[in-house]
């Protein structure tokens, strides 16, 4: 976790004591989006997360807000670098999907009271 700055390292040493998903999600709310100051995991841009423990394989479906994001191309490698650099992580396959399309439904309370959308 070289790369991880003061605050990152924090967040996951809170989720030290759970397992491998929650440290994987843990990280996941460290990546925001480009152009809507939410995580990613909270935006809702998550499909699917599928973690396995004894083996450390991730394997994460995931989509952009919109299907002409300028970050389409490089996103899913950003996400899959980051996830990574949990320790328990030996391989990260991120998939960008877009079916169903992200709307604002797929968004945590927390990201809709943080854009003062509640």
């Amino acid at each position: 976790m070289d790369n991880l700055n003061g605050a990152n390292a924090l967040d996951l040493s809170s989720a030290r004591d759970g397992g491998l998903e929650e440290k994987v999600i843990t990280m996941l709310r460290t990546i925001y989006d480009p152009e809507i100051p939410v995580n990613i995991y909270d935006l809702g841009l998550i499909y699917n997360l599928e973690v396995e423990e004894e083996g450390g394989h991730v394997q994460i479906q995931m989509t952009l807000t919109a299907p002409g994001c300028p970050v389409a191309q490089t996103f899913p490698q950003v996400v899959a670098n980051t996830v990574g650099e949990v320790e328990e992580v030996n391989s990260v396959e991120v998939e960008l999907v877009w079916d169903p399309p992200w709307s604002v439904d797929r968004m945590s309370e927390a990201a809709r009271l943080q854009l003062g959308m509640l």
